[in-house]
């Protein structure tokens, strides 16, 4: 094991803005959610520069998938499609509502869904489409677009890593789809801790949304505690969730959304150097956004050639050794045993993500890393290669 300090795989990036909008929270005594997740919504839809969006603040991406698919009126009968190359919360919320899940390989240069093969996979009892924006870079949202319009399908974006990832110039979520959901988690390109944001310009859907976000209540609680006359009375519409974000991680998240340009520039800057320092050796980097367009650049993965003469997780415990963490993203679907199982799945239905899985890893890149950080990974990298 290296003498070094290990370099852990992902680390948050708070400074003292985000500490003092927390203390200033915790002082206020409104500490569940309140003014500051209603501050927080507001600079999200200004940042996303879309006036007719609505946000939506909740304690998760996968809580404002599931809100934004119950919304839609998911449920059973229903199938969503959507990619096998992603984590189990994406599909986990269409069984949630009781609906079925129908899983698609990925493009093997981009590793996000195909679009081909969504439409193939287009049924009688298709209702949505669920892409998932893999690492930060764009789905080819045009294509999904188009083919839910001709098909009547929605569309519900996945983007808990696409922010702030653009297409053609424009902010993911700013698009046509039905709703689009970004996620908070710590390791994201901006966090609350845990959380998450839905995003719409259906006011209907929005509307649902803040209902069901805390136990179907027709009346927010800040809206009910804050009044000038009493207001204790409430109504319970619909059997509801406990999805609400709190004022404590809307505090981080104003002064992260801020701070946001800037983290993109520095996650740009690493994964630019990684760029220059691996082309001579035997990887697939991962692909860059297209000219003019902005990739987010939550993930750098890497995958090993034909010719580089290690097994993938001889590479990751080579690094380890080496004092670097490293990742996996993903375990396909189709590998999970209780998706396996239920759909009857197979690898070999699913060979781009298969074959992806089998050589991909996952290095550090995070706004908290130095340039020598960022240094120790490259060398880690070529030095495992070499063993």
């Amino acid at each position: 094991m290296s003498q070094t300090p290990f370099l852990p795989f992902a680390l948050p990036e708070i400074g003292d803005e985000e500490i003092a909008e927390v203390v200033d929270t915790l002082r206020s005594g409104w500490v569940t959610t309140g003014p500051k997740a209603k501050k927080f919504e507001t600079a999200f839809a200004e940042f996303l520069g879309e006036p007719q969006i609505e946000c939506v603040a909740v304690n998760s991406a996968t809580a404002g998938l599931h809100l934004a698919l119950e919304a839609l009126g998911i449920g059973p009968g229903d199938e969503v499609i959507t990619t096998t190359h992603t984590f189990t919360a994406t599909a986990e919320v269409v069984r949630y509502l009781g609906a079925d899940v129908v899983l698609v390989d990925i493009d093997p240069k981009t590793l996000n869904i195909d679009p081909k093969l969504v439409e193939a996979a287009i049924t009688s009892k298709t209702r949505c489409i669920v892409p998932v924006h893999y690492a930060g870079l764009a789905v080819d949202m045009i294509e999904i677009l188009d083919i839910a319009r001709r098909h009547g399908l929605r569309v519900v974006e996945d983007a808990a890593h696409a922010l702030p990832t653009t297409l053609e110039k424009e902010l993911i979520g700013t698009m046509g789809s039905d709703a689009t959901v970004f996620s908070f988690y710590a390791n994201k390109t901006m966090t609350t801790g845990e959380g998450g944001m839905l995003v719409t310009r259906n006011a209907e859907l929005a509307r649902r949304a803040r209902v069901m976000r805390l136990h179907g209540i027709n009346r927010d609680a800040f809206d009910r505690f804050t009044a000038k006359v009493p207001s204790w009375y409430y109504e319970i519409v619909a059997p509801g969730f406990k999805y609400n974000l709190t004022d404590i991680a809307a505090a981080l998240g104003i002064h992260q959304l801020k701070r946001l340009p800037g983290f993109q520039l520095r996650r740009e800057a690493i994964a630019q150097r990684y760029h220059e320092a691996f082309t001579d050796l035997p990887l697939v980097l991962p692909p860059r956004a297209p000219e003019g367009d902005t990739h987010s650049w939550h993930l750098y993965v890497l995958r090993l050639a034909d010719g580089a003469g290690i097994e993938r997780d001889r590479f990751i415990e080579r690094m380890f050794e080496l004092g670097i963490g490293c990742s996996v993203h993903y375990i396909p679907l189709h590998l999970q045993p209780y998706w396996r199982e239920r759909y009857g799945l197979k690898p070999e239905q699913f060979p781009h993500s298969q074959k992806a899985y089998e050589r991909m890893v996952s290095i550090p890149l995070y706004t908290a890393m130095t340039d020598a950080d960022v240094e120790r990974v490259i060398a880690a990298v070529r030095g495992s290669l070499a063993s």
